[in-house]
């Protein structure tokens, strides 16, 4: 039986599929939840998760409403005034954190490399995360975020911290947890019982303190701004965070007989209320 010209030629194309094509056009990709490759950034001990969000332009649209301090005392048999709530939302934004390296086929292959890139990039991700998180402009970081209570500066004594936490217990915060750079907390572990004393207010020296100020927990981060610290409710802070991705390739590198290995995090937050969350520096060095 002949077939026509068509069918003929029909007959004869090969599907192309990601398993039929070359590697170089379907790379292999990990993805990790974030709580096990960068369980130590600080938006994901400080901050509620709201959502995951894939690429520029989506936002994550958080839903709240706002307290409105209006409940009343009604007599037996009296008819309960109505109340309406305010309907609030704020929209979290994300950015795509990358990193992206090169190594010869011979390096990647020697035992242990591999291992070694992978928590270099781990570390890149969170510095990166930490950084914008606190202190960037864009997007904004908490401490440069408005409405956040500034309590000055703390020093000699706890009473400008314990002044701070209490404004923002006063403004319907829970605070969880304050978030130090390491020679902010080194400050506070200085400070003393008393003037004339030597014994240090938050442990004596041959054991050290506690990572607790004021019951709550201390967060350390070489990437907070020196000497300065922060309050956090995270309760009172939206974040979007997605997973973590990591592909290779020994392809993309096929003339140097390189590998590329990408890894890239996704992420964004905003606070809810910002009046629950507070700042502050710590010491002479930080109000200088």
């Amino acid at each position: 039986m002949l077939c026509a010209p068509h069918e003929r030629h029909r007959a004869t194309m090969t599907l192309i599929t990601t398993t039929t094509s070359e590697k170089a056009w379907s790379p292999d990709v990990s993805v990790f939840a974030p709580t096990d490759v960068v369980p130590d950034a600080l938006i994901l001990q400080t901050a509620f998760i709201g959502g995951e969000i894939d690429g520029d332009e989506p936002s994550l649209r958080v839903a709240f409403v706002d307290d409105a301090d209006s409940a009343a005392y009604v007599d037996e048999g009296q008819e309960i005034p109505e109340d309406d709530p305010t309907l609030d939302e704020v929209v979290v934004q994300t950015k795509k954190i990358s990193r992206l390296v090169k190594v010869s086929s011979e390096q990647h292959r020697k035992p242990g490399t591999a291992d070694q890139l992978a928590q270099s990039v781990a570390r890149d991700l969170v510095a990166k995360a930490d950084r914008s998180y606190l202190s960037d402009t864009d997007p904004v970081g908490l401490l440069n975020a408005q409405g956040v209570v500034d309590g000055g500066a703390v020093t000699g004594s706890l009473d400008a911290l314990i002044d701070l936490v209490a404004e923002l217990e006063s403004n319907g915060a829970n605070p969880s947890a304050i978030v130090l750079d390491p020679l902010g907390w080194a400050e506070f572990r200085k400070l003393k019982v008393a003037a004339d004393h030597n014994q240090s207010l938050l442990g004596a020296g041959t054991t050290d303190a506690q990572q607790l100020i004021l019951s709550l927990p201390v967060l350390k981060s070489r990437f907070v701004p020196a000497y300065s610290g922060l309050v956090v409710d995270r309760n009172a802070i939206a974040a979007a965070v997605g997973p973590v991705r990591v592909a290779s390739s020994e392809h993309a590198l096929f003339s140097s007989d390189a590998v590329q290995i990408r890894a890239t995090w996704r992420i964004g937050w905003k606070p809810v209320r910002a009046d629950r969350l507070g700042k502050f520096t710590i010491g002479d060095a930080g109000s200088s």
